[in-house]
């Protein structure tokens, strides 16, 4: 038996279960943008959430930090800057067109980097999910802001949507009808389940678990894609069948190659994954850095990441 196969044999254990699922709650949702075309893409995604959980979006800017001079000047108050006040007006516009109607809106405006902002934000506005427009750039993927999108997915302390430039294109009569959740047998899946099992039953969605599993020999892909397939049938609550279809796929590319075949396969509307805060090792794993990376840049459908 290869090693693989025999890592995934080894894992024998009891399985997660999710024993009931209850409604996640998402009162406050926080939109960061720049103005630009690309950040705004990412807004009717926002939108769409907020209309689905009767929530409050916060829309926030950041100005960039004060200059570091040779001479101290006195600060200017913030409300007297002109770039704030501009920043402001924008906000405002923006909260004034018509696909707000109905939902509460508020604006933030703050000085610094978004990634070390953000977190001050999640506290104080008790923020429940960050909606993020992204460039899309291989490797180190940007959020249109300045700053890392993957810095702030694998920090924040809530789940992150993040729209890549192939996502935006399902807006604006985005719903979701079909959701991919890849998992990872050898971690505790729960968390991740919870978000994706809760956002099916919302939405009456199909949900469609998978584990990617390289590097095993075809002479042992039956054994092996087997006990994958129960292990991943054991962890969907029996009752969550009422009221939603389920899946399951095993599949043998590399984890994000595989998550993003499925999700084009099955036109899913959604992928729903967990993303750890650091470097993740172990072959197995579906969450080393560079996975979620590669399917939040590549995907055609939003991905919202639950960090664990």
């Amino acid at each position: 038996m290869s090693s693989a196969a025999a890592t995934y044999a080894a894992r024998r254990y009891a399985m997660p279960t999710v024993s009931e699922v209850t409604r996640i709650s998402l009162k406050n949702i926080l939109f960061p943008t720049d103005f630009s075309a690309a950040s705004n893409e990412a807004l009717p995604f926002a939108l769409a959430f907020a209309r689905m959980y009767g929530s409050t979006l916060v829309m926030a800017h950041a100005l960039p930090p004060d200059p570091h001079l040779a001479v101290v000047l006195d600060r200017v108050p913030e409300q007297d800057n002109g770039a704030w006040q501009e920043t402001r007006q924008k906000l405002d516009a923006l909260a004034h067109q018509p696909m707000f109607a109905g939902i509460p809106c508020k604006q933030l405006v703050d000085r610094g980097d978004l990634s070390d902002i953000i977190p001050a934000i999640v506290g104080d506005e008790k923020i429940d999910m960050i909606v993020l427009g992204t460039h899309g750039r291989r490797g180190v993927c940007k959020v249109v802001l300045g700053s890392s999108a993957e810095k702030i997915y694998r920090s924040a302390p809530c789940p992150v949507l993040t729209i890549g430039p192939k996502a935006a294109e399902l807006a604006p009569d985005w719903k979701i009808r079909s959701i991919l959740c890849p998992v990872d047998i050898s971690a505790d899946p729960e968390v991740v389940l919870h978000y994706a099992l809760s956002l099916a039953e919302e939405n009456q969605a199909l949900i469609l678990l998978m584990e990617a599993i390289p590097l095993v020999p075809w002479q042992h892909r039956d054994s092996v894609g087997e006990s994958s397939r129960r292990n991943l049938e054991s962890l969907i609550p029996p009752h969550a069948r009422d009221w939603c279809s389920t899946e399951v796929s095993v599949r043998w590319e590399h984890p994000a190659d595989a998550i993003l075949k499925v999700a084009a396969e099955r036109r899913a509307d959604l992928i729903v994954m967990s993303v750890h805060k650091s470097r993740a090792t172990g072959l197995s794993s579906h969450l080393p850095w560079p996975i979620a990376s590669e399917v939040v840049s590549r995907a055609r459908c939003p991905v919202l990441t639950v960090r664990v």
